[in-house]
């Protein structure tokens, strides 16, 4: 019989008194070092997960994941939405940044970027000043990358210019 190695791809934490606090997998370890070099790893992130249906509005003021059914309004102002894979969303979005890998039907509104990944679904208009939409990504819908500091232009009407007034600068056929 042969023995199965242990596996090479875990990394052990240590202390700075050499206490061995825990040992996860490499790339767990990796990921969580690079988010808390980014500044990531102490936000708060709450899960809705995929059995959990929601109606009517859901507002926070954290990061939120959703997995499951929303129907109506979410409004995270200053926060991340990421829709999961099996997320399901027939709502008003309103998020700081909002990822996309689920269903949506309504308009997403965020106020630096919105990112649409190549599974993900969005039926509605997308308004940010930041908007990536990832090849196999399904989007129907308009998009503003209008940013909020730019100033609004009007549209221009199209008239005919007035007629002139005085007979000596009209054309007489």
């Amino acid at each position: 019989m042969w023995k199965r190695e242990e596996s090479s791809d875990t990394k052990t934490s240590v202390s700075k008194n050499g206490e061995v606090l825990d040992s996860a997998p490499e790339n767990i370890v990796d990921k969580v070092s690079d988010q808390r070099n980014r500044g990531l790893v102490n936000r708060e992130v709450i899960n809705i997960g995929k059995s959990v249906i929601v109606t009517g509005e859901l507002t926070g003021s954290e990061d939120l994941t959703i997995e499951g059914q929303v129907e109506g309004k979410i409004e995270l102002n200053q926060n991340i939405l990421t829709i999961g894979p099996n997320g399901k969303i027939s709502a008003d979005i309103f998020a700081k940044s909002v990822v996309v890998m689920g269903k949506v039907k309504g308009d997403i509104t965020a106020t630096e970027k919105i990112h649409l990944r190549e599974n993900g679904f969005v039926d509605g208009d997308l308004s940010a000043p930041r908007v990536a939409i990832a090849e196999g990504a399904h989007f129907r819908g308009s998009i503003d990358m209008q940013r909020k500091d730019a100033p609004v232009q009007e549209k221009k009407q199209l008239t005919r210019p007035p007629a002139p007034s005085s007979p000596a600068a009209q054309v007489v056929k």
